[in-house]
């Protein structure tokens, strides 16, 4: 019988024998809890078998690099913070999350990291004590026995320097551009190079195909693709959205037809074939970096059910913006454009005979862009219907030098004239979009559009790369509210309208000289710092304020907020349109007709 110092001796030693090494799907299930403000399904994480086999590559020592191009509705984000629990709890280390923006950083640390870290008693406490160097702890930088966790934005790329990292977790990065550093992405790669032993892992919902950071990334991989088992033949194959097919009219009846043999299987076999489902690598001779892609389509979840999915294609595909939006985020496919180049004959051939004299019924909404230049204002005016239809009705030339006040009067009074519309009302301009772009002109635009933006009349200044069509800046510029506008992203969803054919209509009352203009830019893909960016350049020869103004135009639909029903009916009815404005601002008295 061992003596007291001995069971001492004993027990002490046996406490130094690390825990048996759980690959990070176990430890997954055996220690992460989920609380109801995290998931709807609160309580220990069960996770799928698309969700094991990436949680398992995470923690393979063999593996360096694991890529993931995912869908929404798969749960795959809860992996994220798992894996950053099973490191600071199993192998304390240096770790980096990348995430687009500092909102972002900020979002995940309230919303995911710390009630996740809280709900589960494995992890509840790791991150929340100072250090006994008495270095403290804040909401985006925390150390723990051992190591640490810094949580970074992209945008900030000289966070990126101060930092050496084992361990690299980089989520959203087809959200994160090239800066005057280079790519964010590589940045951050750079500072794991000091470890032997590193694992990077990066994941995305794909954008564009052509500069898409994680389908880059993937392409390098082995090339993982989940398979499943054809209930009927035994087939192993992906589902992907070509197998899926519903009776027309019908989403709700939407069914899976096997590639082999044109099985078909309904929903109900859906949970059986995903669980006995399996990864497989295209590229097996790819050693050390792990790529998965899969789509919403192996998802169990109600709202993804392939009746749901095939329900919200409907719904989506005649927009293009929506489209690309349920491209990317359930098939988890880059987006293609459907074109380089427009030709103007072609375009003005699709004109047809409506007009501002001659609305067309549909048309329940009217936005305006304002392009400046040294001797004129130019204004397009486009229609709105209520599945978001765009009717250009009209292209206007004021002419005189925008330094002088008595054109701006002109432009006031165009822009307040109500049209007959076939319902029996009257119909005017519900927002606009003035371009502020032009050093010379700019304090101009300002004077007239701030007084004015009750009537959603708005200062806007064009602005490239990825970015939202119309947001409102977050300071003031001389009393009012600039608006940035995303340019390359509206450029994008015209030309996808204008190739897909059909979701934009032109008024015959437009000049040739319009169609010109609209088709006086190409995408092309320029590299900059070895990373492929989206550009659009100008046709040499060519003039663009058709273009710019339809996009700024198309830009104001986004401060629109009409009930489309309402709308319809005060038309009828004879009823002067009513909206919601925009937060008033003091008025400039510089110009007395308002």
């Amino acid at each position: 019988m061992l003596s007291g110092i001995d069971l001492v001796e004993r027990n002490a030693r046996r406490a130094l024998i690390p825990p048996p090494r759980l690959a990070l799907s176990d430890w997954i299930e055996a220690n992460m809890r989920l609380p109801e403000s995290v998931s709807a399904l609160p309580g220990p994480i069960h996770l799928t078998t698309p969700q094991r086999g990436i949680a398992d590559a995470i923690s393979d020592p063999e593996i360096e690099r694991v890529t993931l191009v995912k869908p929404v509705r798969l749960g795959l984000s809860t992996l994220l913070t798992a894996t950053v629990g099973s490191y600071v709890q199993n192998e304390p280390s240096p770790i980096l999350l990348l995430l687009p923006t500092e909102s972002d950083c900020r979002d995940y640390v309230v919303s995911d990291l710390e009630p996740i870290f809280d709900g589960s008693p494995a992890l509840a406490g790791l991150l929340s004590s100072d250090t006994a160097e008495g270095e403290r702890n804040t909401l985006l930088s925390k150390r723990f026995p051992g190591g640490s966790l810094k949580i970074v934005a992209s945008k900030s790329p000289r966070n990126l320097r101060r930092h050496n990292v084992r361990i690299l977790l980089i989520d959203e990065a087809d959200a994160m551009e090239p800066g005057a550093e280079g790519s964010p992405v590589t940045l951050a790669e750079r500072r794991t190079l000091s470890f032997a032993n590193r694992k990077i892992i990066l994941g995305s919902t794909p954008t564009f195909e052509d500069t898409s950071n994680v389908l880059r990334a993937y392409r390098q991989s082995d090339m993982r693709v989940f398979e499943v088992r054809c209930p009927s033949c035994g087939e192993h194959q992906e589902i992907n959205w070509r197998n899926i097919q519903w009776d027309e009219e019908k989403p709700e009846t939407a069914h899976f037809v096997c590639d082999a043999n044109g099985c078909i299987v309904e929903e109900r076999h859906k949970a059986e074939m995903v669980e006995r489902g399996r990864w497989r690598a295209k590229r097996p001779e790819v050693k050390g970096h792990a790529g998965f892609r899969c789509n919403v389509l192996i998802s169990t979840l109600a709202n993804a059910s392939w009746g749901k999915v095939a329900a919200e294609f409907l719904a989506a595909k005649s927009d293009p913006d929506q489209l690309q939006t349920w491209t990317n985020t359930l098939m988890a496919e880059g987006w293609r454009e459907g074109g380089d180049e427009l030709d103007d004959t072609e375009l003005a051939s699709r004109a047809e005979p409506f007009g501002l004299k001659a609305i067309p019924e549909e048309v329940l909404a009217v936005t305006a862009g304002v392009d400046v230049q040294q001797d004129r204002l130019e204004c397009t005016m486009v229609g709105w219907d209520r599945d978001g239809m765009v009717y250009v009705l009209a292209h206007y030339v004021v002419w005189g030098d925008p330094h002088d006040n008595t054109t701006w009067i002109e432009l006031d009074e165009l822009l307040k004239t109500r049209w007959e519309h076939p319902l029996g009302g009257r119909i005017g301009i519900d927002a606009v979009v003035v371009d502020s772009s032009d050093g010379s002109t700019m304090r101009k635009v300002y004077e007239f559009a701030f007084p004015r933006s009750r009537r959603k009349i708005l200062a806007g200044k064009g602005m490239a790369g990825n970015r939202l069509p119309l947001v409102a800046s977050k300071s003031k510029t001389a009393g009012g509210r600039l608006w940035l506008v995303g340019v390359d992203g509206v450029k994008t969803n015209i030309m996808n309208r204008l190739t897909s054919g059909g979701s934009i209509r032109f008024s015959s009352n437009l000049d040739p000289s319009w169609f010109e203009q609209l088709a006086s830019e190409r995408l092309v893909i320029r590299y900059s710092r070895g990373q492929p960016q989206r550009r659009f350049e100008r046709i040499p020869g060519r003039r663009a304020e058709a273009l710019d103004c339809l996009v700024y135009a198309m830009a104001a639909r986004h401060v629109l907020n009409i009930n489309y029903e309402i709308r319809e009916d005060e038309l009828r009815r004879g009823v002067e349109p009513q909206e919601k404005r925009l937060n008033a601002v003091n008025k400039s008295n510089w110009m007395q007709r308002k």
